[in-house]
């Protein structure tokens, strides 16, 4: 009887001090994929990578802005850029997201299909504020960023 307690009680010592736990994982997801620019989907929430031109000390670095899916944001976000084309005159759009405000800044020309898009992104946080510019994408790269 004492050794039955005696392994019962060694046997739950180690299930309830356990230092490995498994944890649920989310997919990771990579979306659409243009030059090194991505957009990634985990769970609900959209991480659009960029490659940034703005760095003088660097020839380009891969930034990111995040948000999470709440109304339908990702297919909104789309429909915005896409409409910015369409817009004439071309003019800036700015945009809030949790973490950021995105600019997105278009130039053309008379042709529709040889305009530009930049995501103009600079973080909300004052302590820490940081800026950078995407490379310029026409229409047909957005369309293969979002997987349109």
């Amino acid at each position: 009887m004492k050794n039955i307690i005696t392994l019962a009680l060694m046997l739950f010592s180690f299930v309830s001090f356990a230092q490995i736990k498994v944890l649920e994982t989310v997919p990771v997801e990579k979306l659409g994929k243009v030059n090194n620019n991505y957009i990634q989907k985990i769970g609900d929430e959209y991480t659009v990578y960029y490659t940034s031109i703005q760095n003088e000390d660097e020839s380009s670095s891969l930034r990111k802005f995040t948000f999470k899916n709440v109304n339908n944001d990702y297919t909104n976000l789309y429909n915005i850029i896409l409409n910015g084309f369409t817009a004439s005159p071309l003019y800036d759009i700015k945009l809030e997201l949790p973490n950021n405000y995105i600019w997105l800044h278009y130039t053309g020309s008379v042709l529709p299909e040889k305009a530009t898009v930049q995501f103009m992104v600079s973080t909300k946080d004052a302590s820490s504020a940081t800026s950078s510019v995407s490379e310029p994408f026409v229409k047909d790269q957005i369309n293969k960023l979002f997987q349109k």
